[in-house]
């Protein structure tokens, strides 16, 4: 059983950065491919950004493209997603999630984490 924890959100105004953090346990994080997801209040939960068990591989969402960048480090068991020039439209609970192959499909992920808010204000 994978035990995913996301760190690193918070509210910052438009045009500002946040990094999160999603640190994994309880599995061989190298087996994983990655990825985020977010959900906006009565919102469906929608696909951010995916990336390959070895990190070659990156999947992003339209809306993100050009700002947002996602990368690994499996010897520290660690995604990480860096988000620059945030919009109010960006604002969500943000969860990471595990799943055996890169896939955008929320229902195709195995593990998720707990979510960690991210609000931009204008």
């Amino acid at each position: 059983q994978v035990q995913l924890v996301e760190s690193g959100g918070g509210s910052v105004q438009a045009g500002g950065s946040l990094r999160l953090s999603c640190a994994a346990s309880g599995g061989t994080f190298g087996n994983y491919a990655m990825g985020w997801f977010r959900q906006a209040p009565g919102k469906e939960r929608e696909f951010v950004v995916h990336i390959s068990r070895s990190g070659g591989t990156t999947l992003y969402a339209d809306s993100v493209k050009g700002r947002f960048t996602i990368s690994r480090d499996n010897a520290k068991n660690t995604v990480y997603l860096q988000m620059n020039s945030l919009r109010p439209e960006d604002t969500a609970v943000y969860y990471c999630a595990a799943s055996r192959v890169i896939t955008p499909i929320a229902r195709d992920n195995d593990y998720w984490g707990q979510g960690t808010q991210v609000t931009v204000s204008s």
